[in-house]
């Protein structure tokens, strides 16, 4: 898991076009301009994947479309700031190193391939959950600011009530991943493991 994790970040570090250089407010003018170069650039690397075959040419499609989803809520974010579109941005990561490693799942078959899946949308999960949670507590932080002590103890319960709920959809994302693992196996092993899964997962 944790290798695959390794990955799925180096992937999502990938999806970063020219935008992330950009300033964090920028004219219409430059928001049209910066659209145009998205497509262009997604264009580009399109037409590239046709130097591959089969699945390493999928793969290479969906690299090419993350690349953009993730462009394009960048140019967003730094047109229209707000914490709302930096979370979008969090949000078009998960969903882009998903589709790429889900589309890499494809060169396994059988239970490894079922793993594999699994292991993927764990990650998307686990991303997106962070993201969430990053959002709920920002915002709560944002309101007590401007108001009373009262209003600092709500948003510092909202804020562990986000990370709770991050916590618990990783963990049933985790759980989601030993389970399928066990059907590697039958009979009394795969009994074990499913109990041990369940233990060490609190279910």
């Amino acid at each position: 898991m944790n290798k695959f994790n390794i990955n799925v970040i180096a992937i999502a570090v990938s999806f970063a076009f020219s935008t992330g250089a950009m300033a964090q407010t920028m004219s219409k003018a430059d928001f049209k301009a910066g659209k145009e170069k998205i497509s262009a650039e997604y264009k580009t690397a399109k037409a590239a994947c046709k130097a591959f075959s089969d699945n390493a040419k999928d793969i290479c499609v969906e690299e090419a479309k993350g690349k953009e989803k993730v462009a394009k809520a960048e140019l967003e974010a730094s047109y229209k700031p707000s914490r709302k579109a930096h979370y979008e941005v969090r949000v078009a990561k998960a969903e882009a190193a998903y589709d790429v490693a889900k589309e890499r799942c494809d060169d396994k078959a059988g239970n490894l391939k079922d793993v594999c899946v699994k292991e993927a949308k764990a990650a998307k999960i686990s991303a997106k959950a962070d993201a969430k949670a990053r959002l709920k507590s920002k915002e709560a932080n944002d309101t007590a600011n401007e108001k009373s002590a009262e209003a600092h103890t709500k948003a510092d319960n909202t804020a562990a009530d986000a990370r709770k709920d991050a916590t618990s959809d990783k963990i049933d994302a985790q759980y989601g991943v030993a389970k399928q693992k066990c059907d590697t196996y039958a009979g009394t092993t795969k009994d074990n493991c499913l109990k041990e899964a369940k233990a060490r997962f609190g279910k």
